[in-house]
């Protein structure tokens, strides 16, 4: 009867169990190292409208390192956000990288337990105020949550998302320069087809907030796997295709011009620049632009699917467009 009454006691402390493996969390004290790295051949001067800065690959000791699909800039920080619903916050300054914090989200889908829970794919981080906004795979949701990066204040769950598929879901989040947010599908299942997206007029996680139905074409054979905005306003999608065996990964940049997103619209644009030598032909997920000294800088960053033998990339260009 003790035993009996022991493994109760466990059952009760951790709610939600169901005997599936614990999600697999980085340490908050994980140690955290960066090299430099050049693709073969060596930098071109520009890549398009890109002129790359520099390359670095992330490697840690913790198993669990990696699976950023997610990425933001506020101030001196770089704040990568895991498929596995945590924050890797970096310090940039001074030409450093050093590891600022790690942080869970407490707040999210389900128990947390598993990985299905915290499927985060897409971020927008208010650069003012620190709230972020998340948009989550499985459940086709967008979570607001607190400055803490830890705590959720709102969710939805758009009617029109529920149709986006299991694992297809809102890839892509942005928050366009007037205010508006676009939601774009990964959308796996036909790669010819145009993607889903919605269009909202402020916050969607806002009561009594509509996204207006619009689509996104991307290049053939690709899928969309993150946006940002520019400060004329237009919007850069990354699109990412991968080949097997073996396993490699092409990833371009399309640009679509800001006065084509409107309700109802197929959003279409060109290709500027095609990164998959400069992203080492890793699977790059996540895509930021801010401004420094005048000069705007695209960020982008790879996910190596937590699996220790592939690199995570942390790439960095300047805007020449």
């Amino acid at each position: 009867m003790r035993w009996f009454l022991s493994l109760l006691a466990v059952l009760l402390l951790v709610p939600g169990w169901t005997g599936d493996a614990r999600l697999p969390l980085l340490a908050p004290d994980a140690g955290l190292r960066a090299r430099a790295i050049v693709p073969p051949g060596g930098w071109p001067r520009r890549i398009g409208p890109l002129a790359p800065v520099g390359a670095l690959s992330l490697e840690s000791d913790d198993r669990d390192f990696g699976g950023f699909s997610a990425l933001a800039l506020r101030g001196d920080e770089a704040v990568l956000l895991s498929d596995g619903g945590q924050f890797l916050r970096l310090s940039i300054a001074r030409r450093r990288i050093e590891r600022r914090a790690i942080v869970s989200l407490r707040d999210g889908p389900g128990t947390g337990w598993m990985k299905l829970d915290r499927d985060t794919e897409s971020l927008v981080l208010d650069r003012a105020s620190g709230v972020a906004w998340i948009g989550y795979e499985r459940v086709n949701a967008i979570w607001r949550y607190a400055p803490d990066l830890a705590h959720a204040t709102a969710t939805v769950a758009p009617t029109a998302m529920r149709r986006w598929g299991d694992n297809t879901g809102p890839e892509s989040l942005v928050r366009l320069n007037d205010g508006r947010f676009l939601v774009i599908q990964e959308g796996w299942r036909n790669m010819r087809e145009p993607r889903g997206a919605l269009l909202f007029d402020g916050d969607p996680t806002a009561p009594g907030a509509v996204g207006a139905a619009l689509r996104y074409q991307p290049p053939e054979g690709f899928a969309p796997s993150d946006a940002t905005v520019l400060p004329d306003g237009d919007v850069l999608v990354l699109n990412r295709r991968w080949h097997f065996p073996p396993l490699r990964f092409d990833s371009v940049v399309v640009r679509i011009a800001r006065d084509s997103i409107r309700p109802g619209a197929l959003l279409r644009g060109r290709v500027v620049a095609d990164i998959s030598a400069a992203m080492a032909h890793e699977n790059a997920e996540g895509i930021a632009a801010t401004v420094e000294r005048g000069t705007t800088m695209i960020w982008v960053v790879t996910d190596n699917d937590t699996n220790r033998w592939r690199p995570t990339v942390l790439a960095k260009f300047r805007w020449l467009g």
